[in-house]
């Protein structure tokens, strides 16, 4: 009798525990949240941080980060479905929301970039650009060239892409043209504009001074992490867990100069001014809002740069695409 009775314990307590092994393994797959990030972007930095700190598994969440050679692939991954996650602009989103695809928002970062000019260049104002060379980076379709562009207008009167020779590269090439006094100014990604600012470039205006000029009220996030609205109603637990673990992360970064000093090697900063312009540059990028005020900056902002982006940036779309900001998280 006890026999039998010690061989059915034994048969339910292994039933027990291959149900909940079974139910830990169905909850860890339901948490696992595939990242597409560029192997070069600084968004490792902040990626680090969570995962040094485990961050993500405070939330529950399993981060699955996987390296990609351009914004291209990037959106490749994510409309393939190889990743959950990627960084992009709202733009984008805006567009695809307009051909019927479900793809949603949440910001990242409000860090732009600056026009840099060299010190000897004699360029002192927008009007002494007219007829010299101007790195662009991002493309002619690139957000803070058009704003530059509608802020000249509004200046000076004319429309830089007529003044000037616009000269497009991608972001490392037209520093190392600048500094090399192949072309006497550049308007580059914020990180690049940092390295120049270090290396003694002059900065004649940031992007983020343009917006006041165009009408908009606030400043609207620039880049953010995007995914399927439909996919992160699926998984809303783990997708706001993460969304907490990288503002827990951006916390850290925002706090801790020693959390920077562990992080330098990414930063590949070959000098103490370089490292700092950098550091204080990504902390001055870190959104402190996300609400209806943000949303409205960046309706603001899109009717700027549909006129002067047009169906090449924006598509067919006139207004920003009801839903591409994600209504499932604020701060």
């Amino acid at each position: 009798m006890f026999e039998n009775l010690r061989r059915r314990f034994i048969t339910i307590l292994a039933l027990v525990l291959l149900t909940s092994q079974g139910i830990g393994q169905a909850r860890a797959e339901s948490a696992k949240i595939r990242v597409g990030v560029l192997a070069y972007g600084t968004v490792n930095w902040e990626l680090n941080t969570l995962k040094y700190h485990g961050l993500d598994q405070k939330e529950g969440v399993e981060l699955e980060i996987t390296k990609l050679t351009g914004k291209g692939a990037s959106a490749i991954a994510l409309q393939g479905g190889s990743v959950d996650a990627i960084v992009s602009d709202w733009i984008w989103v805006s567009r695809q929301r307009s051909a019927n695809k479900d793809y949603t928002f949440v910001p990242h970062s409000i860090a732009v970039g600056g026009l840099m000019v060299r010190p000897d260049a004699d360029i002192k104002s927008l009007s002494d650009l007219r007829g010299r060379k101007i790195g662009i980076a991002g493309g002619p379709v690139d957000k803070s060239w058009l704003m530059l562009r509608a802020y000249a207008k509004k200046k000076i009167g004319g429309d830089l892409k007529e003044l000037v020779e616009p000269t497009y590269g991608a972001p490392p090439l037209l520093n190392k043209l600048m500094l090399k006094g192949d072309i006497p100014a550049a308007l580059n990604f914020w990180h690049y504009t940092a390295r120049l600012k270090a290396a003694g470039m002059t900065e004649l205006v940031s992007v983020d001074e343009l917006l006041p000029a165009l009408g908009v009220k606030g400043q609207p996030p620039l880049i953010g992490w995007v995914f399927s609205e439909k996919w992160a109603a699926s998984k809303i637990g783990p997708v706001k867990g993460l969304l907490r673990a990288l503002r827990a992360a951006k916390h850290i970064m925002a706090t801790s100069d020693a959390e920077w000093d562990r992080l330098r090697p990414l930063t590949k900063a070959k000098t103490d001014a370089t490292f700092r312009a950098l550091r204080n540059s990504y902390r001055a990028g870190i959104p402190k809002s996300f609400d209806d005020k943000d949303i409205n900056a960046a309706k603001q902002l899109y009717a700027t740069l549909a006129e002067y982006g047009g169906k090449d940036l924006v598509g067919d779309s006139p207004t920003l695409a009801p839903g591409t900001f994600w209504s499932g998280f604020r701060y």
